[in-house]
């Protein structure tokens, strides 16, 4: 009996736990140290600059407010806030970390951002009745260092804009403000949200040109994304988002 229900115990433990500020938090943290290092190393000659689009969306109130000092006052406020939450998490748990967690985590992000391209590109396809592989657009003219850098910050940075950021506001004001039921304004939240995150893709002189298999690909993918932050956290969405975009650069 104890045999048969410890496999289901570990699964229901981990499965809560791959969703807590300890955890998701800290799986996370590669990404930002992989991209801000990859940003900094890259020449600027050679990439102009390029940043990822919600990186630039993000810091640019900081750099507003602390002009060239913006970026590194929003990470050290970024930080800042993640150590807060981790170590306010890991005190209210009592337990520390479980280093196989963190390779469960990345094999879930693994599997989920294979499922994604088929998953979306099938419910795309049922929508318009048209299949193919959604094609880099423009980013294809830089070099493969400075794709693979904003891929990784696709996944942080989109994800923190999009879902932690935007879903999460746009469903406390249709609460508080309009007085919807949570369940309406969580759903109208994800929708309104994916469509913003898909229309960001088509702005800036990166951006890709504007067709609706592409517009409803990505639309439908951030509906994906939001369900994966609402049912796995942060941490596995980030991954998630990062891999696919790797995947589809090195594919």
């Amino acid at each position: 009996m104890s045999s048969t229900l410890a496999p289901s115990r570990a699964l229901s433990g981990y499965w809560r736990a791959a969703r807590a500020p300890r955890y998701s938090l800290l799986f996370a943290l590669p990404l930002l140290v992989l991209y801000e290092t990859l940003a900094a190393l890259l020449p600027r000659s050679e990439t102009g600059g390029v940043r990822n689009g919600a990186d630039v969306m993000l810091k640019s109130l900081f750099v507003f407010l602390a002009g060239t000092h913006g970026p590194l006052l929003f990470g050290v406020v970024l930080i800042g806030v993640c150590v807060w939450l981790v170590r306010r998490d890991v005190a209210a748990r009592g337990a520390g970390l479980d280093g196989w967690m963190f390779g469960a985590m990345f094999a879930e992000s693994v599997a989920l951002a294979l499922a994604f391209g088929v998953v979306v590109g099938v419910i795309t396809a049922r929508l318009l009745g048209a299949v193919g592989v959604l094609a880099l657009g423009p980013m294809d003219r830089l070099d493969v260092w400075t794709q693979l850098m904003v891929s990784l910050g696709a996944g942080l940075y989109e994800e923190l804009l999009f879902r932690v950021i935007l879903v999460s506001a746009l469903a406390v004001v249709a609460r508080r403000l309009l007085g919807w039921r949570e369940w309406v304004a969580g759903a109208v939240a994800t929708v309104l949200g994916a469509v913003i995150f898909s229309a960001s893709h088509y702005v800036g002189p990166y951006g890709d040109t504007l067709r609706v298999r592409s517009f409803v690909f990505r639309m439908v993918g951030g509906t994906f994304f939001s369900a994966i932050y609402l049912l796995r956290g942060f941490g596995i969405v980030a991954w998630t988002h990062a891999l696919y975009d790797v995947l589809l650069l090195f594919g």
